[in-house]
């Protein structure tokens, strides 16, 4: 058998190829009291806090920061954090960690090349707030938009689903108002006709709101435009329940009857408008509308913001509850989950050797990021505020 001699090119050293070693990092994050309107949460729990400096990173955490999610500044201590009364001195951290977006004063007390991981609620932010950011040369990652492997943002799923929850407990609650409410239980009775509840959207709050329902033995109808929406429900549910399209004679005969309506639908913009006055006019006396939708303008033509403190009003005979940000209502669940979800993250950047490394190794990481060192990497928020974006993927390759 002949054998086959070297080519000169084969018999030259070649180079090997060898695994870039990573060095791990120390994290130095600070976490200031939430100072924006009805927000009660907190990024990282006790035990978030604890694993993170067993780790050997520091946590700076303004004094007071965690007392409306039920977390006193001594289980932070305990937990390995260090507690500051000076908010400058906490934003002055490499790493600023907020569920609420900075506001321009704490902005202006930011250290350049910071980097900040917080929500970026998009539709109520102004172009000043970007710029001050890229002035400052601050990498920004927002919450809502960090992917997990399937693809799925778990933040937003996440609170998705304690709002969805929510809507049907809320429900419950105004139901037996003595004022105003029907004086229902929420539930399947033995010899008491079942409370009707309809849903409108079936992504992941309408999901959730209607296992709560089916869960206290509601009968439950959801509406969406959506047919691979509806389909996923039924499946998630493991049960067949009505369904529909959103068609106005199928809604009004639904809303006609039933005792809680629950406005769970999103948009592109603006969420759409699928209950008018009139239709709401036709429904019972005392019948309660949750519009969680109402972050995004509401989806009951009736619909008005309300707070916390003052959660309801009644117009047409109907009690309506249109508070933004449900979840904050539940402030420790809430923080439990934000917590859960954004702990791994840290962890993960400080084993890559930082930031810089992280977002080359993890996509969904990368996603989330929408300044970097001051340059806007995201296209929608340059379309949205008419400002020059960036491809990351040019830049961090």
């Amino acid at each position: 058998m002949a054998i086959t001699p070297f080519t000169k090119q084969q018999l030259l050293p070649q180079e090997e190829k060898l695994e870039v070693y990573r060095h791990k990092s120390e994290l130095f994050i600070g976490i200031p009291k939430e100072t924006s309107y009805q927000e009660r949460r907190i990024c990282l729990t006790p035990d978030a806090v604890n694993s993170l400096t067993s780790h050997g990173h520091k946590v700076l955490i303004e004094s007071g920061a965690g007392l409306s999610s039920s977390y006193t500044d001594k289980e932070f201590s305990d937990a390995g954090a260090t507690i500051s009364k000076d908010p400058k001195k906490v934003l002055s951290c490499p790493i600023i960690l907020k569920v609420e977006p900075l506001t321009m004063a704490e902005i202006g007390l930011v250290n350049t090349n910071a980097i900040v991981i917080s929500a970026i609620q998009l539709k109520t932010r102004k172009k000043e707030y970007f710029e001050a950011l890229s002035k400052k040369k601050i990498t920004a990652l927002a919450f809502e938009y960090i992917k997990d492997e399937d693809g799925s943002y778990p933040a937003v799923k996440s609170l998705s689903e304690i709002a969805g929850t929510a809507s049907v407990l809320i429900a419950a609650e105004l139901m037996i108002n003595n004022e105003f409410g029907k004086g229902l239980l929420l539930g399947n009775i033995t010899g008491v006709p079942p409370t009707d509840v309809v849903i409108l959207g079936a992504g992941t709050v309408g999901e959730f709101a209607a296992k709560t329902a089916l869960g206290l033995g509601a009968n439950v109808k959801v509406f969406d435009n959506s047919i691979t929406k509806l389909r996923r429900l039924q499946n998630n549910l493991n049960q067949r329940i009505f369904t529909s399209t959103i068609q106005p004679k199928g809604i009004l005969k639904a809303l006609r009857r039933c005792d809680v309506a629950i406005g769970a639908m999103r948009g592109k913009d603006r969420c759409p408008v699928v209950v008018t006055e009139t239709m709401v006019e036709h429904m019972k006396k005392g019948a309660v509308i949750v519009d969680v939708s109402i972050d995004t303008g509401g989806c009951f033509e009736t619909s008005e913001v309300t707070t916390h403190e003052n959660p309801t009003f009644i117009k047409n005979n109907i009690i309506h509850y249109c508070v933004p940000n449900i979840p904050s209502r539940y402030s420790k669940t809430a923080s439990l989950s934000i917590s859960n979800i954004i702990t791994p993250y840290l962890l993960q950047i400080a084993e890559d050797g930082g930031l810089e490394s992280a977002i080359r190794c993890n996509k969904g990481l990368k996603n989330g990021v929408y300044l970097y060192h001051g340059i806007l990497t995201n296209k929608a928020i340059g379309d949205w505020f008419n400002l020059p974006d960036n491809d990351i993927n040019l830049i961090v390759f």
